[in-house]
C-alpha cells in the first residue's frame, strides 16, 4: 500500500482562502442582528446558495437542483459508476444564530474540491457538493426538510407545516423560492451513495479536550412537543385562596423539575438521554402581576441516541402530568403534536475512511457522539453510509457568539481531502 502524498502548499493556501472567502460572504447576508439569521426558504438562504453557486461555476462543476431547491454541484470522478462521495451542509440558520453553523460544513466542502484541483487529482468516483434547503426545524416544525425532501422521505401533512415568523405553509414558501411542492412529492430521488458533513460541534468536548476535529459515529434522535400549553384557572392574587387554585405556572414549574429527576434517574441507569424545556411562555397580555395564571405555553425537548429510552422518558413526563393534574383540579395539560426524528448510527466505513486521511497527516481524532440532530442522519437512515467531521467550538451553537478557529476547520478540511486522494491512488 503506497503512502498518500502530502498536500501541495498551493493545495493548503486554496484550502485556507476558501474557507476564509466562503464564510465572509455567506455570513454578509443576514436579517438584522445580533446574530445571522437567514429563514429556511426564504430569500436570504436562496441568495446564500447563490454565492456557493458562483464558487463552484468558477472551479469549473455543472451545478444542478432538485425540485425542492437543494443544490448539487459535480466535479466527475474517474469511475463514473463507482459510487458518489456527496459532501456538504446547509445555508439557513436560526434565528439570530451563529457564523458557522451549516456554513462551515458548506465551505468546508467547496474547499475540498478546490484542493484536489489545486492538487491536480481527480477523485475515483464523482464528488458532488450538496447545499440542502431548510435543515434548521425552528422554522418548521418538520425535520431535515430539504435533505428529506433529496431522499423522496417528506410526508404529506410536511407541505401544511407553518413557518413559525409568516404562519404560511412549507408548499407556499417552497412557490415564493421558484419551487413546486408537488414536483417535491413526486421527487425520484438519487440512489443511495455516501455522504460526509463537516459541522462545528455543539458541545463542549473537542475544546475542553484541546482537540482540533473528531470524528461522529452517531447522532441522536428527538422526541419534541413543540407546542405544549398548561391550562389553569385565571384568578386574583390577593383573593384566591392557597386551597382551589388551578395555577398554571405552579403546575408546569413541577413538571420542569419533576422532568429534571426522570433525567437524572434515567442517567443513573446508564441511559443516553438530555431533556430541555427550551421555551416557557407566561407573558401574554393576558398574564399580570395580579393574577393568577390561567395558561402557560412551553416547548419540551428531549434526546437520545436510542428510540427506546425516548419511549420511557415520554411515559415517565406523561406519568408525572397525570400525577400532577391530580393533585391540582382544574389544571389539564394539552400537549400539541409530536414530532420526532431517528436516532442515527453512521457508517463504519466512512467513519475509517475519514480517520485514514487524518493518519496521513499526523492525526488521531476522537471518535464521538453527537447531540444535535444533522442531515447527515437523514442520509443514515436513508441508507446511504454517512459521517460527520466535528469542528472544536467554544460558546455552544444556536446563538450569535459561536466560536470557531478558521484554522480548526482547515486541519479537518485537509484530513478529508488526504482520505479521497488516498482513494484516488
Amino acid at each position: 500500500m503506497t503512502a498518500t502524498p502530502a498536500l501541495r502548499p498551493a493545495a493548503c493556501a486554496v484550502i485556507r482562502e476558501t474557507i476564509t472567502r466562503g464564510l465572509a460572504s455567506v455570513n454578509a447576508l443576514s436579517e438584522p442582528g445580533p446574530g445571522w439569521t437567514r429563514p429556511s426558504y426564504g430569500d436570504l438562504e436562496t441568495e446564500a446558495h447563490g454565492l456557493i453557486e458562483a464558487e463552484c461555476l468558477a472551479l469549473g462543476l455543472t451545478v444542478t437542483r432538485d425540485a425542492a431547491g437543494n443544490l448539487f454541484a459535480r466535479m466527475p470522478g474517474r469511475d463514473p459508476k463507482a459510487t458518489p462521495l456527496y459532501i456538504g451542509s446547509h445555508l439557513d440558520t436560526v434565528s439570530m444564530g451563529g457564523a458557522y453553523d451549516g456554513q462551515a460544513g458548506v465551505v468546508g466542502a467547496l474547499a475540498v474540491i478546490a484542493a484536489l484541483k489545486a492538487q491536480g487529482v481527480t477523485p475515483a468516483s464523482d464528488l458532488i457538493l450538496i447545499i440542502t434547503r431548510a435543515e434548521e426545524s425552528v422554522w418548521f416544525p418538520v425535520s431535515y426538510i430539504g435533505s428529506r425532501a433529496a431522499l423522496g422521505l417528506l410526508l404529506p401533512e410536511d407541505f401544511d407545516a407553518t413557518r413559525a415568523d409568516t404562519g404560511r405553509t412549507l408548499a407556499q414558501h417552497m412557490a415564493e423560492q421558484g419551487y413546486d411542492a408537488e414536483a417535491v412529492r413526486s421527487l425520484t430521488p438519487p440512489p443511495p451513495a455516501r455522504f460526509l458533513e463537516f459541522h462545528i460541534e455543539q458541545g463542549p468536548v473537542l475544546y475542553d479536550a484541546g482537540e482540533p476535529y473528531g470524528i461522529v459515529t452517531a447522532v441522536r434522535g428527538g422526541l419534541r412537543y413543540r407546542n405544549a400549553m398548561v391550562k389553569g384557572t385565571w384568578a386574583h392574587s390577593g383573593a384566591a385562596p392557597r386551597q382551589g387554585r388551578a395555577d398554571a405556572v405552579v403546575a408546569l414549574a413541577e413538571l420542569i423539575v419533576a422532568m429534571q429527576g426522570v433525567w437524572d434517574r434515567m442517567l443513573a441507569e446508564g441511559h443516553d438521554l438530555t431533556v430541555t424545556f427550551g421555551k416557557v411562555d407566561a407573558a401574554s397580555p393576558a398574564h399580570a402581576m395580579a393574577k393568577v395564571a390561567g395558561r402557560a405555553g412551553f416547548v419540551l425537548d428531549m434526546r437520545s441516541g436510542d428510540p427506546e429510552t425516548l419511549d420511557a422518558a415520554d411515559a415517565a413526563f406523561r406519568d408525572e402530568i397525570a400525577r400532577i393534574e391530580a393533585a391540582h383540579p382544574g389544571v389539564t395539560f394539552d400537549l400539541g403534536a409530536q414530532s420526532r426524528s431517528k436516532p442515527a448510527r453512521l457508517a463504519d466505513s466512512m467513519v475509517e475512511f475519514v480517520a485514514r486521511g487524518a493518519a496521513a497527516q499526523g492525526d488521531s481524532p476522537r471518535r464521538m457522539l453527537s447531540g444535535g440532530g444533522h442531515d447527515a442522519a437523514a442520509f443514515a437512515t436513508a441508507g446511504w453510509d454517512s459521517v460527520m467531521v466535528f469542528i472544536r467550538n467554544w460558546d455552544g451553537s444556536h446563538n450569535p457568539d459561536e466560536g470557531m478557529d478558521e484554522a480548526d476547520l482547515v486541519r479537518a478540511v485537509e484530513a478529508v481531502t488526504l482520505a479521497v486522494i488516498g482513494e484516488a491512488g
